[in-house]
């Protein structure tokens, strides 16, 4: 599975940017999707995700109520629409798949994307 994200780039505090990723190579609707990511000097983290079967989704308590994340099917992607950006939303953003249900863990991924940059501007 092949996934190549597109979106990021730089946003003001309080802004909104619309992270979204492509996939091929793979079964899509059968993969959980979602996104994590990673600042300087911190590590890698968990941001959202949504489950292949249900469409349910999961968020971080950090982004929880500001950033949404949405998958369709037959267009093979994944979005990710961040609101109310605050400085420490800055980070490489990476998209994942995960065969199965998600688990916010970095070892439980089975697909990374390259990542994508984003920097909140105060």
């Amino acid at each position: 599975v092949q996934l190549v994200e597109s979106g990021g780039g730089l946003g003001r505090a309080g802004g909104s940017l619309r992270l979204s990723c492509a996939a091929s190579g793979g079964s899509f609707s059968t993969l959980s999707m979602g996104w994590f990511r990673q600042a300087p000097g911190k590590e890698r983290e968990f941001v959202a995700a949504v489950t292949w079967n249900s469409g349910a989704t999961y968020y971080a308590d950090s982004v929880q109520g500001r950033f949404t994340i949405t998958r369709d099917n037959a267009k093979n992607t994944v979005a990710l629409l961040m609101n109310n950006l605050e400085p420490w939303d800055a980070a490489v953003y990476y998209c994942v798949a995960i065969v199965g249900l998600p688990i916010p863990r970095t070892g439980a991924v089975d697909y990374w994307g390259q990542g994508t940059q984003v920097t909140v501007s105060s």
